[in-house]
């Protein structure tokens, strides 16, 4: 039996703060990787094991769920066999960033290659990975949601990809899957983001149809005006129509560039099979009414989060001290609209800033951060509360990260180094030596349920 270790941890909480409750206790890694990791109906929680045995998603075993009031751990899917390279610095295949579907039970994550397609395809990386889906039951069958076709004498499959799809997200119709993509065969080209849908006409053995969403130019190639990666992207809305991304974009005088906050639109009748797949020399092309919007033209970063109501995005920006914080935007203004009130607004003014872990509250009321170590809850509904900080968690220095929201905003869930010990009372750690990620849960502070957080 595995115990916890006792020094340097207490599940202890300031009386003011609401309770923090340990949910898994096993010496692995349950890392959330800021994805969407609660089920529809709240009660379960899907994370990977990566950083347990080496770096990165490549080596992460197993894709697993919790059931949050039990504690209970079960493995989705473990592929059956595992490989590192000879020099240590690779290995296969590497599962990880899983995502509940907001419609039903299954979940969405990377998958790389298979030990026995290793020869032909390599070890996992970042252009060398796919989507795949399995049912969240425990039985481990899985589908491929996209097809990876690396074919060097013709063009591409139509509605295939030629790279790696990762951080796959469910629309909140459960009826699309956005993604960041990063292609093999033309890698001076950078990551750009896209989205798939499940389609008849969808290739191989694949149930959905591939898109990228954002052009992108050859790194250093790029003209004024051109985006040359596109990432930190996530849904605006329920529909899957609007996707926010962090597009780094080269400005006027050819010499600078500015990562900024853009918007693509993808029109409700969009055929996704006019979408131009590529070939070995052609980069592929979104789908025909595809438009990219640009709404700020200073930095921004991190992931950004758009609303469920898709009224408005959230994105990190700097104040005039420099330090990161939390801005809010009309998803239809932009930092140039003569209409003040569809510009930007700070909505922190955090004194050490805002670190990652943006989400909303479903009610729009209410945006959470990570700031000074804690999980910050701030208020960005109109009025005299506009934001207002209440913290969920002491700011003890122990960090907490990878901060999602429930279905229904009472609760949220987060990552926290925790010692472990085995059973003579010797600590256990992950491959770098340090604790390994536990899942943890707060409920939000909201009686009389306007979505915004109870100051005690």
């Amino acid at each position: 039996m595995i115990m916890l270790c006792v020094l340097a941890f207490s599940l202890g909480a300031s009386p003011a703060l609401p309770e923090e409750v340990q949910i898994t206790s096993t010496p692995k890694n349950h890392n959330l990787d800021s994805n969407d990791n609660f089920s529809a109906d709240g009660r379960l929680l899907c994370y990977d094991t990566r950083e347990g045995v080496g770096p990165g998603i490549g080596n992460s075993q197993s894709i697993e769920m919790v059931e949050i009031a039990t504690g209970r751990e079960t493995v989705l899917y473990a592929p059956r066999e595992t490989r590192t390279s000879p020099d240590e610095t690779r290995s296969a295949p590497g599962v990880g960033a899983v995502s509940f579907s907001p419609t039903a039970h299954k979940v969405a994550f990377i998958h790389g290659p298979l030990v026995q397609e290793v020869a032909a395809l390599g070890y996992y990386g970042k252009p060398n990975r796919r989507g795949a889906e399995v049912v969240a039951d425990g039985s481990g069958a899985l589908t491929w949601l996209d097809c990876r076709d690396t074919a060097t004498d013709r063009d591409t499959l139509p509605g295939a990809h030629r790279g790696g799809t990762h951080r796959h997200e469910y629309s909140l119709d459960g009826k699309r899957v956005g993604f960041t993509y990063d292609d093999a065969l033309l890698p001076q080209y950078g990551r750009t983001i896209g989205y798939m849908e499940a389609h008849p006409d969808a290739p191989g053995d694949a149930s959905h149809y591939f898109a990228v969403l954002v052009p992108v130019a050859p790194a250093g190639a790029a003209k004024p005006g051109d985006i040359e990666t596109a990432l930190g992207d996530s849904w605006v809305g329920r529909e899957g129509r609007v996707r926010a991304f962090i597009g780094k974009v080269r400005e006027d005088d050819g010499e600078t560039y500015t990562e900024s906050l853009f918007t693509v639109t993808i029109p409700p009748d969009v055929d996704i099979t006019t979408a131009d797949a590529g070939s070995p020399a052609r980069y592929p092309a979104p789908p025909k009414g595809v438009s990219v919007r640009r709404i700020t033209h200073t930095w921004a970063g991190g992931i950004v989060r758009g609303s469920y109501a898709g009224d408005r995005i959230a994105y990190y920006g700097k104040d005039a001290e420099g330090r990161t914080q939390i801005f809010v935007v009309p998803t239809d203004g932009s930092d140039r609209d003569p209409d003040p009130a569809k510009r930007p607004v700070q909505a922190t003014l955090l004194p050490e800033g805002a670190a990652a872990g943006l989400r909303w509250h479903p009610s729009g009321n209410t945006l959470f951060c990570a700031s000074n170590s804690a999980i910050a809850a701030v208020c960005v509904a109109p009025g005299p509360r506009f934001g207002e900080v209440v913290f969920l968690t002491p700011e003890d220095g122990v960090p907490r990260t990878n901060i999602v929201a429930s279905p229904d905003g009472k609760r949220l869930a987060y990552n926290k180094p925790v010692p472990a010990c085995d059973p003579d009372g010797k600590r256990l750690f992950n491959y770098k030596g340090e604790d390994f990620l536990q899942i943890f849960v707060v409920d939000f502070p909201d009686d009389d349920g306007d979505g915004i957080a109870d100051a005690k």
